[in-house]
């Protein structure tokens, strides 16, 4: 089939499913097929029943951005579903509003499965938006911190307090793979105020992070491992490894030891003692940052 046959069923499949009720029109008589008539998807896009017709049938090859626009909206397509229409009509996909901080129900019973695996969850621009417990007893607990205070890049680059130390090699790594992600972010969602502001003050903040910016160098997340020293029960080493949730742009940081270790041990002491162990932090100021910061990834 043909990318123009392609885009014809995908049309008809997604006006098959929508009921006319969800469009905000009338229901229609009793009886009737599901789906959106042509004439009413040409209602709701302006666009004419003989066009959707040839759209339909891969007779018309070129449908401009602002149809496509149209036609996802009335189709009440997903993101997804929004970029593969663009895709299969030869046009680039539109760029996304702003970071998304919403968080599937699938990732939420992960955490809640997980309980044994320290887990973080962060949007696209490194914001922690979520942890389970065991997160919060091994590397600091994030509600001490200011909002700013939670993204890891911000953590790191501007080396505000944290438990966890890199080897020079690992942090190269990081530092490579976090700002290839922040670069990439701010491709996909280049109206996103907070991110631009973001991005601004890390390079005014760090010439560091001005440094790779500029240098525009690539990275990727890979399984590494580091040190996190928890006041209570000493040095804990861990595997990192970096799961990206599809169709959300989630990053959750997972840390993990390899049964029969002392960081095994170590981690399921945290489980039962939490953050009840923890020395109370100081109240954050809010000029001069947290004393007592989460983990940078």
């Amino acid at each position: 089939m043909t990318r123009h046959g392609e885009l014809g069923t995908a049309l008809q499949r997604w006006r098959d499913r929508i009921a006319p009720a969800e469009a905000g029109l009338l229901a229609g008589e009793p009886g009737r097929e599901p789906g959106l008539r042509h004439a009413e998807l040409a209602q709701l896009t302006g666009l004419s029943v003989d066009y959707i017709i040839r759209l339909e049938q891969g007779r018309a090859t070129s449908p401009s951005v602002q149809v496509l626009t149209s036609l996802a909206r009335a189709l009440r397509l997903s993101d997804d579903e929004r970029r593969h229409l663009f895709l299969l009509a030869g046009q680039s996909p539109p760029a996304l509003d702003r970071v998304s901080d919403h968080i599937p129900a699938s990732v939420r019973r992960l955490l809640d499965q997980l309980a044994a695996v320290p887990l973080g969850v962060h949007d696209a621009a490194w914001n922690l938006i979520t942890w389970n417990p065991l997160w919060a007893a091994l590397v600091g607990d994030p509600t001490t911190v200011s909002e700013r205070g939670r993204n890891a890049a911000w953590q790191h680059f501007t080396a505000l307090p944290s438990r966890i130390t890199h080897t020079p090699e690992q942090e190269a790594r990081f530092e490579a793979a976090i700002v290839s992600d922040l670069r990439s972010a701010a491709v996909r969602y280049p109206t996103d105020v907070r991110l631009r502001f973001l991005v601004g003050q890390l390079r005014r903040a760090s010439s560091r992070f001005a440094g790779l910016w500029n240098s525009r160098i690539v990275g990727f997340h890979d399984t590494d491992t580091r040190t996190v020293h928890h006041p209570d029960v000493g040095p804990v080493a861990v595997d990192c490894d970096t799961l990206i949730v599809p169709g959300c742009d989630l990053r959750i940081a997972a840390y993990s030891a390899a049964p029969g270790t002392e960081a095994a041990d170590k981690l399921r002491l945290l489980a039962v003692i939490g953050v009840e162990a923890m020395p109370a932090p100081a109240t954050p100021d809010a000029g001069s940052g947290p004393a007592t910061a989460p983990a940078d990834r």
